[in-house]
């Protein structure tokens, strides 16, 4: 199938995004990278009249640091993460975990913003900032307003965006000497989504602690616990059943095959994590 019809138009300038959204805007669809909007238009999944393009809009293609955190723009796509183009995120977790996402050509065009948006529970950057303690910081007619990712993401494909509301940047932390992660994931394929997924950040410098599993039915699933544990332990917290037993909660609906898969992504990404070789 192709997209019915609509009205395309690429914006230059934040003031040109806001312009649109105020009022009635429930024709306007903004895209980033269109990785994710361009299938839906093309199965009409969606049908809007009009389509703003945001990736060309020079404030939400920046990337700064300050006080400890870094503040990535919107329409960043993946691959400036991967390639290191913005010195703030170069040897950060997220430029790792970028170079793993999908295909080349996606991440040529695929943007952090779009995927935070269309927030599907298998997304490589829903984890990620989740497992960041990452902040959104969604831009609307009253302002700018800062959510935790712990709170941005409600359900599959839904978060807490109301209508005339964008993001306009991301926080994350800035990577300090003692921080360690570990991300990993099972895919059918190389390029395809997570059938399951971990992601784990460890700081001792701001005593921070996070396991996170993905590809579930909705928001990304933290394991407090396991991580205090980790994080007191080290790779002795690995042994016996302390994987399983934290993860018992979210897969007892799950078969033993997805059962295994998801203790194996979070030893793996602890592994990772710890420095110890599986």
């Amino acid at each position: 199938m192709k997209a019915a019809k609509f009205e395309y138009e690429k914006a230059s300038s934040l003031k040109q995004v806001q312009d649109a959204l105020r009022g009635d805007c429930a024709g306007v669809r903004l895209m980033g990278g269109s990785q994710s909007l361009g299938p839906m238009l093309n199965l009409r999944l969606v049908r809007p009249g009009r389509v703003l393009d945001l990736s060309a809009v020079p404030e939400l293609r920046q990337v700064s640091a300050a006080e400890g955190r870094v503040r990535i723009g919107a329409a960043v796509t993946h691959a400036q993460i991967e390639d290191g183009v913005y010195e703030p995120l170069r040897g950060h977790m997220m430029q790792k975990v970028a170079g793993r996402i999908a295909y080349r050509g996606v991440r040529n065009r695929g943007t952090l913003g779009g995927s935070l948006a269309h927030a599907d529970p298998a997304a490589d950057w829903v984890l990620t900032c989740a497992a960041l303690g990452a902040r959104v910081n969604v831009r609307g007619a009253q302002g700018l307003r800062p959510v935790p990712m712990g709170e941005f993401m409600l359900a599959a494909y839904t978060t807490v965006l109301e209508a005339g509301e964008f993001i306009e940047s991301v926080d994350v932390p800035w990577v300090s000497a003692t921080a360690r992660w570990g991300y990993y994931k099972f895919t059918r394929k190389v390029g395809e989504f997570a059938d399951a997924s971990c992601a784990c950040y460890f700081d001792p410098a701001t005593r921070t602690a996070r396991v996170v599993i993905g590809a579930m039915e909705g928001a990304p699933r933290s394991l407090p616990e396991l991580a205090v544990k980790v994080a007191a332990q080290g790779a002795a917290a690995l042994e016996g059943e302390a994987i399983a037993s934290a993860l018992k909660p979210y897969l007892e609906q799950r078969d033993e095959a997805h059962q295994v898969l998801f203790r194996t992504v979070v030893e793996r990404s602890l592994q990772q994590a710890l420095g110890v070789k599986g």
